[in-house]
């Protein structure tokens, strides 16, 4: 039986991940935080169904002695590496954390696979994010990176580090530069989430108001259940490689807003009022909240990033070619597919 280790289980992307690799029946283990064991109601919510069939560990990706025991113990066949400061909002207002998560981080489970398991299989999780203000449209593997965020940074950072081991130590390596990929387990700080989350308040009159940032950029939106088959396929193949992994198609916020509120049978009204000061906008906002049996979307000053990413659209040719995937669920399916699953959270 082969032994898979997770960092980031608890997420979005590592709870889909488990779930797959039991059915190819892994033994699966994950990194988790101590605190995340003294709270499992809230912090294990993605992996409570599963529980029972998963080992944990308590450690920290910030540590490399912790991750070098786990690595002693587990002695895995494979590594997924998911953990890192993901929401690039936050990146902005705490960029030294974010460098030490995501770039600390890769280079600890590198370390530790070099120096305790060499023989691991590791993925690593890169992001369209990498590519920030376009060089070409659309993205491919060797597509000059520009990042427009700390985020975005330290995952450039997490990649060179990635195919500098692989390529210093002989080790398989690899990274998955995958574009954005939602469900209705993604963090409710995101801003689909917090699209389809919000419309279900609406609906049941809990509030009116939906307010965001920029609706004109643009991304390649795809099902975060597909993308982790993708993950295990590059730990498949004989040589590691780098991939694509993204729809090929994308849409602006603005497009699944409408959808959304489509599926959900609400009628909204837009106000911009991104051009105003922050206090201003609030005060405004107030007045809207007032209105009855109005729903509005608002694009306020502060949802708006210091620098945009205004276009992600990525061509995954090499990974259909070479790991013989594609992505099943489309853009339309996965709208509608988030808005009722929050819409029946908000029921229950």
């Amino acid at each position: 039986m082969k032994k898979a280790l997770i960092t980031g289980i608890t997420g979005q992307d590592g709870s889909y991940l488990a779930e797959f690799l039991l059915k190819k029946e892994y033994e699966v283990h994950g990194i988790v935080r101590r605190t995340a064991l003294e709270d499992p109601e809230q912090r294990l919510r993605r992996i409570n169904h599963i529980n029972d069939r998963i080992i944990l560990h308590s450690g920290s990706i910030e540590n490399y002695a912790s991750i070098l025991d786990i690595f002693d113990k587990v002695k895995p066949d494979e590594c997924y590496h998911l953990a890192a400061q993901s929401f690039v909002k936050e990146s902005f207002e705490d960029a030294h954390s974010t460098f030490n998560i995501n770039i600390n981080g890769v280079l600890h489970i590198l370390s530790a696979i070099k120096q305790k398991h060499p023989n691991c299989k590791l993925y690593f999780a890169g992001s369209s994010e990498m590519f920030g203000k376009v060089q070409e449209v659309p993205q491919i593997e060797n597509t000059k990176f520009y990042p427009r965020s700390p985020y975005g940074v330290s995952k450039v950072t997490g990649f060179d580090l990635t195919r500098n081991y692989r390529e210093s130590y002989n080790l398989f390596a690899c990274s998955g530069i995958a574009f954005n990929h939602e469900s209705p387990r993604r963090g409710f700080e995101f801003v689909t989430r917090k699209i389809s989350s919000t419309i279900a308040k609406i609906k049941q009159g809990k509030t009116n108001i939906l307010v965001l940032g920029n609706l004109d950029a643009k991304r390649d939106w795809g099902f975060a259940g597909d993308y982790v088959e993708a993950m295990w396929l590059m730990l498949q193949q004989e040589k590691p490689d780098d991939f694509v992994i993204s729809t090929g198609e994308n849409h602006s916020v603005k497009e699944f807003i409408d959808l959304a509120f489509k599926h959900a049978g609400i009628k909204y009204e837009l106000i911009d009022l991104h051009n105003l000061s922050e206090k201003v906008a609030d005060k405004k906002i107030e007045w809207f909240k007032k209105q009855k049996n109005k729903a509005f979307v608002v694009q306020h000053p502060k949802f708006y990033r210091p620098a945009e990413v205004h276009e992600l659209l990525g061509d995954s040719s090499k990974a259909r070619k070479i790991l013989k995937w594609k992505p099943k669920v489309s853009f339309n399916e996965l709208v509608k597919m988030m808005v009722d699953n929050d819409i029946k959270l908000v029921n229950t």
